[in-house]
């Protein structure tokens, strides 16, 4: 019989579904029933370590048990509330949140998700500042609606060009310098100069804001040299700049820390989150505003809103999320992971094939980056990336594959035998892959 709902599932999918990011003939994709903390499950009960946190958001872990009561507690009492009333579960979601950020920020816009938070931070920052242009960098993703698509700065914005004012800049990124720089230090004071040209060059009276992911994640997590970010507020103070810092996927606890750019001494204007905040188990996300921000909008109306904005479901959750991360030390649990077993057990692996040629990352947010050759840095092709895929998922995990990586992305709560299994699995497939 279970093994009749998976065949269902797969039908019904194949039949009925309309995927995103993907070329819908021929998917065969994995049947998800059930999960628990690091794991999920299909209906015939085969387990597999979700080492994706499904989108790099299931920070605390699938299923758990404090904020799944929350959940059912709220959908009892209240299960739905316009976003124009005073309700308690938004309220305490606020409130935590605040009590995470750095002092000074006063308010939080709730929104549906990770792109709506972007979408409401730039419109923000824009009249705020009665400017118009964001800049943000070229290898960042901010979600997939009309302005955060178009402020991402891979290949997902071609196709999608459909708002105004957008100009990239160059980010750091030492293994591919487009800095000619040898050392962190160069690359972030080569960067740092490529954005105040950039900023000069476009007329720093039209820029309204410094979009940028704190830890680029989707386009390879690419952590920041030191000094970066720091040189990129002082830039923004400079030039009248309003700072947005994105940390829908490096938020709440993702790189062992609250936020991410607290390891950078630099706080922001605008922050954006989602994803972690509740580890998705009810669609959220939104914007932490500075007091400065949120006072240009106390007579004067913000022009923007969502039905479903602070919804109580969603609030209780955040509530629990929090308090359970909190309570429980998750974060740091996150930072410890990252330093005793993730990172050497990717580094272990990248010393017996030579295919690797970076790992980086922290806390639970790593990449491995693929190359056919070491001196030359060039990228693997896409089949040797399928393939690799393939032979992790045949051994029970599920990945996280951009380009010539896998990111190593797993939830918060991951344990030293999780990982210790899939640093063996990781293994026996690039062993499976090597010998063809």
């Amino acid at each position: 019989m279970t093994d009749d709902l998976d065949a269902r599932a797969r039908e019904l999918d194949r039949t009925h579904v309309f995927h995103s990011w993907l070329a819908q003939a021929n998917l065969d994709l994995p049947v998800v029933a059930g999960g628990s903390g690091s794991v999920v499950w299909d209906h015939a009960g085969h387990r597999m370590l979700d080492f994706s946190s499904q989108l790099v958001n299931v920070n605390i872990g699938h299923q758990h048990p404090a904020v799944v009561a929350a959940i059912q507690e709220q959908a009892g009492r209240l299960a739905t509330i316009g976003p124009a009333t005073a309700h308690l579960a938004r309220g305490e979601a606020a409130a935590r949140i605040l009590g995470k950020a750095p002092e000074g920020f006063a308010k939080v816009f709730f929104t549906n998700g990770g792109a709506d938070a972007i979408e409401n931070a730039i419109r923000m920052a824009r009249l705020h500042t009665a400017r118009d242009t964001v800049l943000s960098t070229y290898r960042s993703y901010h979600g997939n609606t009309g302005a955060a698509i178009v402020a991402t700065g891979d290949w997902r914005r071609m196709p999608n060009q459909y708002a105004r004012g957008h100009v990239h800049f160059f980010g750091p990124y030492l293994y591919r310098s487009e800095f000619w720089a040898t050392t962190p230090e160069e690359e972030g004071a080569r960067a740092l100069r490529h954005l105040e040209r950039m900023i000069q060059s476009e007329g720093p009276e039209t820029i309204a804001a410094v979009l940028l992911e704190s830890v680029p994640g989707t386009a390879g997590i690419l952590i920041p040299p030191p000094g970066y970010l720091a040189g990129v507020r002082a830039l923004c103070d400079r030039y009248g700049i309003v700072l947005i810092l994105d940390e829908v996927m490096a938020g709440f606890g993702r790189t062992g820390r609250w936020f991410a750019f607290e390891g950078h001494d630099v706080v922001p204007d605008l922050i954006t989150f989602a994803k972690g905040v509740n580890s998705g188990y009810v669609p959220v996300g939104g914007v932490i505003i500075s007091a400065a921000i949120a006072a240009t909008f106390d007579e004067r109306v913000f022009p923007g809103g969502l039905t479903y904005s602070g919804h109580p479901l969603a609030a209780a959750s955040i509530v629990a999320a929090i308090d359970a991360m909190e309570s429980e030390g998750i974060v740091d649990h996150a930072a410890a992971i990252g330093e005793s077993d993730i990172g050497p057990g990717l580094r272990a692996l990248a010393e017996r094939h030579d295919v690797i040629g970076e790992v980086r990352g922290e806390g639970v947010f790593w990449a491995l980056e693929f190359v056919t050759d070491r001196q030359t840095r060039e990228p693997v092709p896409a089949a040797f990336i399928g393939r690799l895929k393939g032979e992790l998922v045949a051994r029970g995990l599920l990945p996280f594959v951009a380009e010539n990586r896998v990111h190593v992305v797993p939830p918060c709560v991951v344990t030293a035998d999780e990982v210790g299994q899939a640093m063996e699995i990781y293994e026996d497939a690039l062993t499976a892959v090597a010998a063809g």
